[in-house]
């Protein structure tokens, strides 16, 4: 169903915008489908216009036609359509008497486009097929298109492998689509033209795709449990290292951050730095903690907040009262002020822009589309 809908962004083999429209066409029913198309979807088929009977007999809007009733056995699977190179090589065994050996001599040299065994194999070819009761103008005139197949012909040991991932990718984007949507763009976070293409894919499946957060991103993008969203992998975001971001969540294995002070406390500001955080702050990581201007304003109090408590750690020294007073009471505590200036909206865009490749939470000119909606020409 999800091949019959033309839904393969993601899918191997099966995403260009052609192939999405052949397949809508084909409304393919059976793993061999999947398989005649990857190797009929280049440009020798096309320009043939193979595809287009290709799909018109598998719908019954044209007749299925052989040349000869002998060739039938080698063509029925692709509805009378010469589509790989193994049909040929069976064709010329059972038509022309060929043996295994000179049916694979016949393939390489058309495989390999040798132009010069295949006409030394002509004559073998069409008085093989006339001592068998084929016609001589058939044959003539089967070789003379043999000729042209061999220009753009595809081996199906081939095909069928490019149709078997085509097949598993397609099974997963259909019953797993966030799981298979997340590993997709983990597998393109470094390509910002294809992240732009899997999250407008997202919006089509109806998968919101979150921006970070520090509370629930990993290194890779992954799915939030129960809503299916998913969120922004931390290491996708620029200056923040995949170091970083395992130190982090090595931090949060003790459970969620509550506070700024909970994530300070926690957080080792030798593995993630100013740099890093600053990263994260403006690309919306930290957002369920405050506002981005505030955050920005306060980092430097908040890293030597949190460099005072690292010392104190690794120096194991304790407050001189530490056995007998409270944790609370000897803690240092983080003391944050209101900025003067605070960025805009359009800034922060520009962040995450910057830093994520795209604009995600969204779009400079979505304030903007009732007055362009205006302004489309009739």
């Amino acid at each position: 169903e999800l091949l019959q809908r033309g839904d393969t962004t993601g899918v191997f083999q099966l995403e260009s915008s052609g192939m999405k429209r052949y397949l809508k066409d084909l409304k393919p029913t059976e793993f061999d489908d999947i398989v005649a198309m990857c190797a009929l979807y280049r440009p020798g088929p096309l320009s043939a216009g193979l595809v287009d009977s290709f799909i018109r007999r598998k719908n019954g809007q044209e007749d299925v036609v052989y040349d000869h009733p002998t060739m039938e056995p080698s063509l029925s699977s692709t509805y009378g359509v010469l589509v790989y190179q193994e049909q040929f090589m069976q064709i010329s065994k059972d038509v022309c008497g060929f043996s295994g050996g000179e049916a694979d001599t016949l393939r390489k040299a058309i495989g390999k486009k040798k132009r010069d065994i295949m006409l030394k194999m002509e004559k073998r070819f069409i008085e093989g097929a006339v001592e068998n009761g084929i016609p001589k103008k058939l044959i003539e005139d089967f070789w003379s298109k043999l000729l042209g197949f061999a220009d753009y012909c595809f081996n199906k040991s081939h095909s069928a492998c490019y149709g078997l991932i085509a097949y598993q990718t397609a099974y997963l984007k259909a019953h797993y689509p966030s799981a298979f949507m997340a590993a997709l763009m983990t597998s393109d976070y470094d390509d910002i033209d294809r992240l732009a293409v899997e999250i407008t894919e997202c919006k089509h499946m109806g998968i919101k795709v979150l921006p970070p957060d520090i509370n629930e991103s990993f290194v890779e993008f992954a799915v939030v449990p129960k809503t299916k969203a998913i969120r922004f992998g931390m290491s996708a975001i620029k200056n923040v290292g995949t170091g970083a971001v395992e130190s982090i969540i090595e931090a949060r294995s003790e459970g969620p951050f509550k506070d700024l002070n909970d994530l300070f406390s926690r957080i080792n500001t030798r593995l993630v730095n100013r740099r890093n955080f600053e990263s994260l702050i403006k690309a919306g990581a930290l957002d369920s903690f405050g506002e981005r201007s505030y955050l920005l304003h306060n980092l430097d109090a908040m890293l030597a907040y949190a460099s005072r408590l690292n010392k104190e750690k690794s120096s194991g020294q304790a407050n001189l009262f530490g056995s007998v007073v409270d944790d609370n009471h000897i803690k240092p505590q983080l003391t944050l002020e209101d900025p003067d200036i605070k960025y805009t909206v359009r800034e922060q865009l520009m962040w995450e822009r910057e830093l994520l490749g795209l604009y995600l939470s969204q779009h400079p000119l979505e304030a903007y589309s009732l007055l362009l909606s205006e302004q489309t020409i009739p």
